[in-house]
């Protein structure tokens, strides 16, 4: 059975606006196991525009509840562990009892501590620079970004 894959952008699954797609092969055993969207800069733009329009809403969310969606998301990834690891194991060809410790269970602390820090966005006195006025560090979200994930890994 070959799975099919698919963007989620804006709380919708959609294909790449240009219907591209490509083959994603089992790097273990050469099958062609699923098709993803070979998305463009169309799909990149709509992305990012539905990320930019949900920041104000996440940007203004207290540290609690940023707090309780990281914790929700790590809990979801443990409940799903096995799915996980299989669906890594097989597109990266790395074995599995290595996926689960080098790469599942790391994944779920870093956001598990995320979430502890969520709750840890105190300013900081950074000096007293000028006459009168006292320097504050102030840690809040500034913007949406994008990454690129190397598509290689673990060659």
């Amino acid at each position: 059975m070959t799975l099919t894959f698919r963007n989620f952008i804006d709380g919708v699954s959609a294909d790449a606006s240009d219907g591209r797609t490509l083959d994603v092969v089992d790097p273990a055993t050469g099958e062609i196991y699923a098709t993803s969207p070979l998305s463009g800069a169309a799909d990149v733009d709509a992305a990012m525009a539905a990320a930019a329009a949900a920041f104000p809403v996440w940007r203004d969310t207290t540290p609690a509840v940023r707090q309780l969606a990281l914790l929700r998301i790590a809990d979801a990834m443990e409940a799903r562990a096995d799915e996980l690891v299989a669906a890594e194991s097989r597109d990266t060809g790395k074995p599995l009892h290595l996926t689960r410790s080098e790469e599942l269970a790391p994944a779920i602390d870093q956001v598990r501590f995320f979430a502890g820090a969520a709750r840890l966005l105190e300013g900081r006195s950074a000096g007293e620079y000028m006459d009168g006025l006292t320097s504050i560090i102030r840690r809040e979200p500034v913007g949406v970004c994008a990454q690129v994930a190397p598509w290689n890994y673990p060659c």
